[in-house]
């Protein structure tokens, strides 16, 4: 099965990019505990950081080629920029800070409308500029994002991801082992339950 065939197209996974980050965003709540505020940011600002450099290296140099001083493009990179200077930020301080919760209000507000951007004007224009390379720029970029999600500390993601899922990790954590137990259970012991 080649990639081209099995990947979405760049200009949905951006989208989808966008989605898991707003679902995050929705997730973070002033009163929200310290560990959990920490584990919705960290994911956020490595989930952010990986969808910019990958927009950076394929998605921005594809539509620019198609779109040649389009200055519509010239406005993403310092937005990125930007974003990075507020992620720094906030990395810089923790959840007890009393700036914490305005710093990433502000990085939300940010996100908020270059996303806005990026699919009111740059993803529709994509792809129609781009409609016949749209599955293999989403499978070069499947590839990168790989790579780049190995480079980012995977289990430091999968720990942020429970911790932004305190309860709903739990819980299919909790049917996981219980399937697994069932599953590891001798043959005789679930015909004898099942008898009886």
């Amino acid at each position: 099965m080649d990639m081209p065939s099995c990947s979405p197209s760049i200009t949905t996974m951006i989208r989808m990019d966008h989605t898991h980050v707003m679902a995050a965003f929705h997730r973070y709540h002033a009163e929200t505990s310290w560990w959990r505020k920490r584990a919705i940011v960290e994911l956020a600002c490595t989930a952010l950081e990986i969808h910019a450099q990958l927009e950076e290296e394929i998605f921005y140099p594809a539509l620019s080629e198609a779109m040649a001083g389009d200055e519509r493009l010239a406005k993403s990179k310092p937005e990125h920029d930007q974003m990075r200077e507020d992620i720094a930020k906030l990395r810089a301080m923790g959840p007890q800070d009393a700036a914490y919760d305005a710093r990433f209000m502000q990085l939300m507000r940010e996100v908020m409308h270059h996303v806005a951007d990026e699919e009111t004007v740059l993803l529709p224009t994509a792809e129609r500029a781009l409609a016949s390379q749209l599955s293999e720029l989403g499978a070069r970029m499947t590839k990168r994002r790989m790579q780049l999600v190995a480079q980012s500390r995977p289990s430091a993601i999968a720990a942020n991801t429970f911790g932004t899922f305190p309860l709903a990790s739990l819980a299919v954590m909790s049917l996981g082992a219980l399937a697994i137990a069932h599953c590891l259970r001798p043959a005789s012991a679930r015909r004898i339950r099942r008898s009886a």
